[in-house]
């Protein structure tokens, strides 16, 4: 059956000439290039939108259940069953979370280039499953022995080099295909929402916030339910129920199959890239026409037949552009250059403009994932230096991140319910992305404000009630509540910013690379959050000066350490005004244009 797109149906409506019943046999297509299972151009009534959406919305929500079904206590299996030091354990749960970051970006290159996103995302679920049943098995029938160690009081036996060998290559099997999933089930929830039309641009922008929330409701359950039954010495109990969590998302996703929108891959970016530096290098003393006019394009239909996006000149990386030059002069001769390695199309070029455009805002985001950090590290902390026994019931410190999920829960609906509506009344628009990452970073100043208050409350309340005890203070963990609380809405502007940003403004080839960056600025922030620490304690620790983060947190001055983080976020956050305000959103042309083709079309190789 015949297909036409959201712009051309409303031409062909126009036409008096045609009949209404023939209208009625040609179905609706999207618009922004999506095509079905088959390849063909997606029908918009057959395919994507929030059925799709939401069937994505709970496999990321199961998935990050399975995933952190083993994160979130990984370092205690290491210490009570696989019996490393606490150093060891920490070290190896920080290579392990590093390694799902850098497979991230793996996965990421391999949808963007050959496999596409859902081939991508099936490929590593199944890999996802492979390793958490792997887990599963190995730890059951041989770790845990015997059967009920690992509780914090019986001990577990020794292990073989085998049988330990085994539960690594399972556990970077779980890493590999976690990795390997996450940047790329975002951009390909996005994928289902058309952004030509007026209905679905605005569902499009709403699923990332959705999709950061369903995370973060993934991770509530595997920190509370999963936790509980690990922390009893109920492992093998705990990784069975993230497999079946990790089974039924698959499940779930391979269901969705004959209605999902796709985007085909579009070659090896890298490729792309380098022949628009060496050509513009050949051509370092051609001249550049001023506003880009005569620079080497195709026209929008040499690019949507096959999938593409037309992406406008744009000012700035004037070098780059000599890459897109047709006409040189050489010795006062005029030569065509017809070779693909010194000849490339503007929207190669701005291709590569859009990265490094995006280059200074995500190194900006790295220093908030230092704050982000701080929750499963020095705020455990501090909270286990604090009174968490209430009416005989002991709150572990870790689960204090519960008021961070409930806080990004209540704070993505606050803003798309409540917030956004009131500026868009005001100002006729809503916030940017750049504008709420910006608010995002200013709330992490204030919750690194917040979690020095305490510290410093904590201190007196140590110093004049426990002057002889090492373990607490008398000063409630409830106290932590306003830091954790401000650190999940900075989440929902920076976070759900940062998707929707990298999202809209990476070139459509390297969609799932901008949602690796997100991932990648957490990694780094945790290596960041490290040598800060380091650099600290080596400044602070000198003769009887135990240092800012000693082993007995009263003896030391966390408050201050906090603080800095204050300082240093609120230097990034001039830092990313600077670019921020500097930076010009790049939209692609549409395809509704309808231009005549260029006459140097055939010069172009792809």
């Amino acid at each position: 059956m015949a297909c036409l797109s959201f712009f051309q149906k409303g031409n062909y409506r126009s036409q008096e000439k045609i009949r209404d019943e023939e209208v009625q046999e040609l179905e609706e297509c999207t618009s922004d290039g999506s095509v079905d299972r088959y390849g063909k151009p997606a029908v918009r009534s057959k395919t994507g939108r929030w059925g799709l959406g939401i069937l994505i919305l709970v496999n990321q929500g199961l998935a990050t259940l399975a995933f952190f079904g083993l994160g979130v206590n990984l370092v205690l299996f290491l210490t009570r069953v696989v019996g490393q030091s606490n150093a060891d354990a920490a070290n190896n749960v920080s290579k392990w979370t590093g390694t799902v970051y850098l497979f991230s970006l793996v996965g990421a290159f391999l949808s963007d280039s050959y496999w596409g996103r859902y081939k991508t995302c099936a490929i590593f679920q199944a890999i996802f499953v492979v390793g958490l049943v792997s887990l599963s098995l190995s730890s059951y029938l041989f770790l845990l022995k015997p059967r009920g160690c690992g509780d914090g009081q019986t001990p577990c036996n020794s292990h073989s080099t085998l049988h330990v060998a085994l539960f690594y290559i399972s556990i970077y099997l779980v890493a590999l295909g976690n990795g390997g999933y996450q940047p790329n089930i975002a951009t390909f929830g996005a994928d289902q929402f058309d952004a030509e039309d007026p209905k679905e641009r605005s569902s499009k922008i709403s699923f990332f916030s959705y999709f950061y929330l369903a995370l973060n409701l993934g991770s509530l359950f595997s920190n509370t339910i999963l936790g509980y039954f690990e922390d009893g010495g109920k492992w093998a109990l705990g990784f069975w129920l993230s497999v079946a969590s990790a089974t039924l998302a698959l499940g779930l996703f391979l269901g969705g199959t004959p209605r999902y929108r796709h985007f085909k891959p579009q070659g090896n970016p890298l490729s792309r890239f380098c022949k628009v530096f060496v050509a513009a290098m050949r051509k370092w003393k051609a001249p550049v026409p001023s506003e880009g006019e005569g620079l080497y394009e195709l026209d929008a239909k040499a690019y949507s037949k096959n999938g593409w996006r037309k992406i406008s000149h744009t000012e700035g990386f004037r070098f780059l552009d000599k890459a897109a030059v047709t006409q040189t002069e050489f010795t006062g001769q005029i030569k065509h250059l017809y070779n693909p390695w010194r000849l490339c199309t503007v929207t190669q070029v701005e291709e590569v403009k859009c990265i490094l455009r995006l280059l200074p805002i995500w190194l900006c985001t790295i220093l908030y994932s230092v704050v982000f950090t701080q929750m499963a590290s020095l705020f455990v902390e501090q909270g286990a230096a604090m009174k968490a026994n209430i009416r005989g019931f002991a709150i572990p410190p870790a689960s204090m991140s519960s008021f961070d999920i409930l806080s990004v829960a209540s704070f993505i609906f606050f803003y798309r319910r409540v917030l956004n509506p009131i500026v868009t009344r005001i100002r006729g628009r809503g916030l940017t992305e750049l504008q709420r990452m910006g608010i995002g970073l200013i709330i992490s100043i204030l919750a690194m404000i917040a979690a020095g208050t305490t510290e410093i409350f904590r201190l007196k309340y140590a110093t004049e009630d426990c002057k002889n005890c090492k373990e607490s203070s008398s000063l409630s963990i409830f106290w932590q509540v306003p830091q954790y609380v401000l650190v999940g809405a900075s989440e929902v502007f920076m976070y759900v910013g940062q998707l929707e940003f990298f999202n809209s403004q990476a070139p459509e080839g390297l969609k799932s690379f901008g949602s690796a960056l997100c991932m990648t600025s957490m990694s780094l922030g945790n290596y960041v959050s490290s040598i800060i620490v380091t650099i600290v304690m080596k400044i602070t620790s000198r003769g009887d000066m135990p240092g800012w983060i000693p082993e007995d947190l009263n003896k030391g001055h966390l408050d201050r350490f906090f603080f800095l983080l204050a300082v240093l976020t609120t230097i990034d956050f001039m830092v990313y005004l600077f670019f921020a305000n500097s930076y010009k959103y790049v939209q692609p042309e549409g395809f509704k244009e309808d231009q005549k083709e260029s006459s140097n079309t055939e010069l172009v190789e792809f």
